[in-house]
């Protein structure tokens, strides 16, 4: 006969007597804790999970998955370039030479580093050429000395296509007159943004100007630049690679140079999960609290319906329905409000950053110069189920203090 009733009571019980307003209350605070708290923990590993997809398709967009090289400079690349693409992980490879120093105008300094690379097959390795604001990757031509740098570079600056930059060589050349540093004047051909640290610090020349600087010959080479199918693959790729290849050759890959920063992602992910997963607990064992409150407040109706019968099991049940109810509602209304707060973030706070005139992610300070954020939905399933299983667990102690009242000790006094 009761088997139904728990269900229809605790809906009912949700909502406490009109004389005690505060259990209400403590009621309604369970549930907006607990949507703060999904909310919250969908906004935030949304953000964390933009971060992670911003370094693999931009940082490692831009810097080579892995390298291939040697201490002698390259004669013969193109055969190398042949061989590596025949391995099944490798999508393409070009041909680069790096250069460190400083360019300077007008009496501005900046650090840089100089990547020599050949337009066309570039493309094929890098996502440079999507990403330029002026000019294109082809203008950069053999023996014209034109450079692409980028937009950070170009603002501290000042200068824009068709300017002339000063690149200054970490070596010193020995002339009657004294030693001097190597020097050489540029052309701006093209500026790119890509939106991270890049910006500031990476500059890209003909590979013929490059092996020009660095007094090879024609053609020579410093390296091949990989990119890769899995880019997770890289450190054993560029293993493989370094010992099938004939010659004394070294690898390295984006694991040495930026692994460092992926790696604190990940973990800056897990602790924040772990974190706000302590406040979605938080929230969630509130209802307890409102449980005994509410278990205090109905002693009289539990001792009733345990005169006519019902059982300790349904007494149980109708409780557990109760903060289930609180749970449910909690769980889902932080659910939508998360997933609409995480795909609506990056827009919002581009919007406050150009109603107040500031910029909270600078990619001087940061690596990337913007509010990121991907949703991935088993991320909203796995903290949602958390939640409800939190809340769940938090009904079993009131609701089993409640199934064990005696009914001949509640009604002694009423």
């Amino acid at each position: 006969m009761f088997r139904p009733l728990p269900f229809f009571i605790g809906l009912r019980y949700t909502r406490a007597k009109r004389r005690n307003h505060f259990i209400s209350f403590i009621s309604l605070i369970s549930m907006l804790g607990l949507t703060l708290g999904v909310m919250v923990m969908i906004l935030v590993l949304s953000v964390m999970n933009g971060f992670d997809r911003e370094l693999r398709t931009r940082i490692l967009g831009m810097v080579p998955h892995a390298t291939i090289s040697s201490e002698q400079p390259m004669d013969d690349w193109q055969t190398l370039a042949t061989r590596l693409e025949e391995h099944p992980q490798v999508i393409a490879a070009a041909p680069f030479i790096q250069l460190q120093g400083m360019l300077t105008h007008n009496g501005s300094v900046a650090p840089v580093l100089v990547n020599g690379v050949i337009p066309d097959a570039e493309k094929h390795v890098s996502i440079i050429e999507q990403h330029m604001t002026e000019g294109a990757l082809s203008d950069l031509q053999d023996g014209e000395f034109g450079i692409i740098i980028g937009e950070l570079i170009a603002k501290r600056f000042g200068v824009q296509v068709g300017d002339k930059l000063t690149f200054v060589l970490p070596e010193a050349s020995v002339t009657p007159a004294g030693v001097f540093p190597r020097l050489k004047r540029f052309t701006v051909a093209g500026v790119f943004k890509v939106g991270a640290e890049l910006d500031s610090s990476l500059a890209m020349i003909h590979a013929g100007d490059a092996a020009r600087l660095s007094r090879w010959q024609p053609g020579q080479m410093q390296g091949l630049r990989v990119k890769l199918d899995d880019l997770f693959q890289a450190p054993k790729v560029a293993w493989d690679l370094a010992l099938t290849l004939p010659g004394n050759y070294y690898a390295q890959d984006w694991t040495r140079t930026h692994g460092n920063l992926f790696a604190a992602i990940r973990m800056e992910k897990t602790m924040i999960g772990l974190l706000l997963l302590l406040i979605v607990a938080v929230a969630a064992f509130n209802i307890i609290s409102t449980l005994v409150m509410v278990v205090t407040d109905k002693k009289s109706d539990i001792a009733i319906l345990r005169t006519l019968g019902a059982s300790p099991g349904t007494i149980m049940g109708i409780f557990m329905v109760q903060g289930s109810v609180i749970g449910v509602i909690g769980t889902l209304a932080g659910g939508v409000l998360g997933v609409l707060a995480a795909l609506n973030v990056s827009a919002m706070v581009a919007g406050l950053e150009s109603l107040f005139g500031v910029q909270f992610l600078s990619s001087d300070v940061y690596f990337i110069s913007y509010l990121p954020s991907q949703l991935i939905w088993n991320d909203v399933v796995l903290i949602c189920l958390t939640a409800l299983g939190m809340s769940f667990a938090a009904t079993l102690y009131p609701a089993w203090r409640a199934s064990r009242t005696e009914p001949a000790e509640a009604l002694r006094y009423d």
